[in-house]
């Protein structure tokens, strides 16, 4: 199969449409499955349960967001390759991504795997709860390599604008998951470790296809060269380490937020987790404009077609705006039967009622932020992305929870979120489309400087 650069023509929104909606039916597929696992919990009428997963996840989402961040050095590197139509280089950057992220994600696993019950205990995990969410974390933090693989094959995927293969892989996850989930819990009566290990086969099915479509169908995947993988280190490790930098900034707000949510009681954190595994179902198609916005504004900019980098973006908040319009209102529609259908508490269905109706409009402004994160991560300053996400997770998080919990009770925890992302999202698009104009600027003088360079040798 030939590798075109495709995302360097035809409409930049048709583009932005079909790579946000095929990374999000993966990433809701994958979502909702979770989503599936806190239900069946949910019918265990352990409500430990439940708080158990959420503290656990808090974890697994800081070791999907080192994967994802491996992957987005792939997708910059690789998508940049192929935008300046050099194959061979983006084949070599392929590979020495994909032995970079193997070999890091192992030493993660060993340094993290024998403090799993410090990390629970400090986040506010005790009793049985902790037992609960050792168990679960002991079983998954393990196929971290394995994750890594199947998120750095999909980032490379994305960046041949192949975003409908990368899709499959996750559905074909989700799948495997939804299927084993009620055996597992239920049948064989291992309630967490069940969920556990059905999540952890999911990942597995989901690297087989992603390495498939990699290798036997783009054939993109160079030869492995250790000179090679030194010579590329340092590109990968000056977009992969701000970029994990970044990434980890939304598990620390996240551990931030549980640990607030803990000091108001167990229900209270029942319905972080439980609206935690709402929101990707809810807003996956938000929180794919990232990968989807990176791979278009990667080629673009190896083509040096500016113009359509500044058409990207604002095709992006169009999406995001239409897409939170519709979303927030069904979400605000179904309440009622979120609350039914988890057996939430009165205090828990009361939280959950006040994120749908009073704070879900506010993943429009983080979807802004979302966009210029890939703005940053794509073009060469990802450093900018890590202070505006970090941003977001200490001042844009703790001070103001800690603030509107003067003039409210547990509902601080989401209101002061949501006035944070506002913040962020809106500082950050701006930083991102002056930092365009900035790269535009000075490509146009380097042209200047190079036709008079010509010119001088002419004559």
């Amino acid at each position: 199969m030939p590798v075109q650069a495709k995302l360097t023509q035809g409409s930049t929104f048709k583009h932005v449409v079909t790579m946000s909606v095929t990374g999000a039916l993966g990433l809701m597929c994958m979502f909702l499955v979770d989503l599936v696992d806190m239900l069946f919990l949910s019918m265990l009428d352990e409500k430990e349960a439940v708080a158990a997963v959420g503290f656990a996840s808090t974890l697994v989402f800081f070791t999907v967001s080192i994967s994802v961040a491996v992957s987005i050095s792939a997708t910059a590197l690789v998508s940049k390759a192929i935008g300046e139509g050099d194959l061979a280089l983006a084949k070599r950057r392929a590979v020495n991504v994909l032995a970079f992220g193997i070999l890091f994600s192992s030493v993660v696993v060993w340094l993290l795997w024998p403090k799993i019950p410090h990390l629970l205990f400090y986040i506010g995990a005790t009793g049985r709860t902790l037992d609960l969410s050792t168990e679960y974390l002991q079983i998954l933090v393990p196929a971290m390599p394995a994750v890594m693989i199947g998120m750095i094959c999909s980032g490379i995927m994305r960046a041949l604008g192949d975003a409908r293969r990368a899709m499959y892989a996750t559905l074909f996850g989700g799948l495997v998951n939804a299927i084993l989930d009620p055996f597992l819990i239920f049948g064989f009566g291992l309630g967490v470790q069940g969920a556990a290990i059905a999540s952890l086969m999911a990942r597995l099915s989901m690297v087989a296809v992603s390495y498939y479509c990699v290798v036997h169908v783009h054939k993109i995947l160079g030869e492995f060269d250790l000179m090679d993988l030194l010579k590329d280190s340092r590109a990968i490790c000056k977009i992969a380490i701000p970029a994990m930098l970044t990434n980890m900034s939304s598990p620390l707000a996240n551990a931030i937020v549980m640990a607030q949510a803990a000091d108001f009681g167990v229900d209270t954190v029942a319905a972080v987790a439980i609206i935690g595994r709402v929101i990707p179902v809810v807003f996956g198609g938000l929180f794919a404009l990232s990968g989807a916005v990176g791979p278009i504004l990667g080629q673009n900019y190896g083509a040096r077609r500016f113009d359509r980098m500044h058409s990207a973006i604002t095709s992006a908040v169009v999406y995001a705006f239409l897409y939170c319009l519709v979303l927030c209102f069904s979400l605000y529609q179904i309440q009622g039967w979120l609350v039914q259908v988890f057996n939430a508490t009165p205090e828990t269905a009361k939280l959950i009622r006040f994120f749908a109706t009073f704070v879900s409009f506010s993943f429009f402004f983080q979807s802004m932020l979302f966009i210029s994160i890939a703005v940053f991560n794509n073009l060469g300053r990802p450093f900018n992305s890590t202070m505006l996400n970090f941003g977001r997770a200490t001042l844009g998080t703790w001070p103001l929870i800690a603030f509107f919990a003067f003039f409210m009770d547990a509902e601080a925890v989401f209101f002061g979120q949501a006035v944070g992302s506002i913040i962020f999202g809106c500082l950050g698009f701006v930083m991102a489309r002056n930092y365009i104009s900035e790269l535009e600027e000075k490509d146009a003088e380097s042209i200047v400087v190079t036709n008079s360079s010509q010119y001088e040798e002419v004559i």
